[in-house]
């Protein structure tokens, strides 16, 4: 009797779906690892992990009805995704960012359907949001010219001489150019994608919700800055290992995870120990 029931739970659709969906995942996983682009593979891995943790959550209460071009649309959606993965060579493909969006859109309708697909606002919020390709910000701000500015203020209050020519930070034994890429624009995707998942996951208040993403944004461009500061002095202290490991190195990711500190330090400090107030504002 117990192997017949055992049998008859491994045939219901869920488990499946959680088959099928815990190898997209993997395979996304797999081809995010390949890029070796440590920030991109963290914020990939985490964003995952929310996503599964607020199915989890509410795995009892969800509706799991589908119908026949819902189900169609989905399958062909997955199977799409895996042509497209297999043909994708070593290395950066923007379908790597866009991939856990159309994952989660052909699960959800394999799952319930389209009439259901709203169960799911929140996680296809998350994975559409690991679409974003971070030259988009760059079409509506000069990024590099801000973080530019904004090194060359704090080399200057640290009692360096430097000048700024544009993107161009030059001290007195060298110089250094701020690209689009060290601008700062992927540590504020990336902070800002876990203000998202803060505001998402934990009860805030209208006013938490507009000073959460700003202050996000603050403090990725700020630690960036400082960051493309210290490149500049070692530049023009001739000290080019140390410079690699600051800008390609393992330094970098040092940068990410300081800014990620402070954040989640104000997270702790100004929102979740008054949690409990935030529940009541909520309901009243």
């Amino acid at each position: 009797m117990t192997e017949i029931n055992w049998l008859k739970q491994v045939q219901e659709p869920k488990y499946w779906l959680l088959g099928i969906g815990s190898g997209l995942i993997a395979l996304h996983l797999t081809l995010t690892s390949r890029t070796n682009d440590t920030d991109l593979f963290g914020t990939m891995l985490l964003f995952w992990g929310v996503v599964a943790f607020l199915i989890w959550e509410r795995h009892e209460s969800l509706t799991f009805e589908s119908g026949i071009f819902a189900s169609f649309f989905g399958a062909s959606l997955i199977a799409f995704i895996l042509l497209k993965s297999s043909s994708i060579p070593s290395g950066y493909d923007f379908f790597i960012r866009l991939s856990p969006f159309l994952t989660g859109v052909s699960l959800a309708l394999l799952a319930s359907g389209t009439k259901g697909l709203k169960q799911y606002w929140q996680e296809l919020l998350i994975l559409g949001y690991t679409a974003i390709p971070p030259g988009l910000i760059g079409v509506f701000v000069d990024v590099a010219k801000l973080t530019a500015k904004f090194s060359a203020f704090i080399l200057h209050y640290l009692g360096f001489e430097v000048v700024r020519q544009g993107v161009f930070l030059i001290l007195e034994k060298g110089s250094v150019e701020v690209y689009h890429g060290c601008s700062g624009v992927n540590a504020i995707l990336q902070l800002l994608g876990l203000a998202l998942v803060f505001l998402l996951m934990f009860p805030t208040t209208t006013g938490q919700k507009i000073v959460v993403p700003i202050l996000a944004i603050i403090i990725a461009f700020v630690v960036n800055a400082a960051r493309v500061a210290l490149m500049a002095v070692l530049v023009s202290l001739s000290q080019p290992q140390a410079f690699k490991y600051w800008h390609e190195g393992n330094g970098s990711v040092v940068f990410s995870m300081i800014a990620v500190f402070i954040f989640g330090l104000f997270c702790w400090f100004a929102i979740l120990k008054d949690e409990p107030k935030n529940k009541e504002k909520q309901n009243f």
